[in-house]
């Protein structure tokens, strides 16, 4: 039981991160207005579509991803723009990069047995 009260501490230290609180309050700002939030979940979806054709390269299938990725740097470069969906996108990397790092220490803790 102590390793999962020990994920329980430690998923409330992530949400008390400041990491974890600046991209909820960017967030939280910028999905309150309707437009913003509609050009992040268009920009999301995107991306996920140039990861699949991604996934699908290399697994050998073909695809035309050119096209995306250039439509992806193009909508990215007139998001950033916005000093609220850029902010929104470092605090988003930010949070990433902590939970690459704590995944990390984990993964090199067990990585004996794997």
């Amino acid at each position: 039981m102590e390793v999962y009260d020990t994920a329980n501490r430690l998923a409330e230290e992530i949400k008390n991160s400041k990491q974890y609180k600046d991209l909820k309050e960017a967030k939280d700002r910028l999905f309150a207005d309707s437009n913003k939030r509609q050009l992040i979940i268009d920009f999301e979806d995107l991306k996920k579509e140039v990861q699949l054709m991604e996934v699908q390269k290399m697994q050998d299938k073909p695809v035309d991803e050119e096209a995306k990725k250039e439509k992806l740097a193009k909508m990215y470069n007139v998001l950033i723009e916005n000093k609220d969906i850029k902010d929104y996108f470092d605090y988003e990397i930010a949070f990433n990069q902590l939970m690459v790092d704590v995944n990390k220490i984990i993964g090199n803790s067990i990585k004996d047995v794997l």
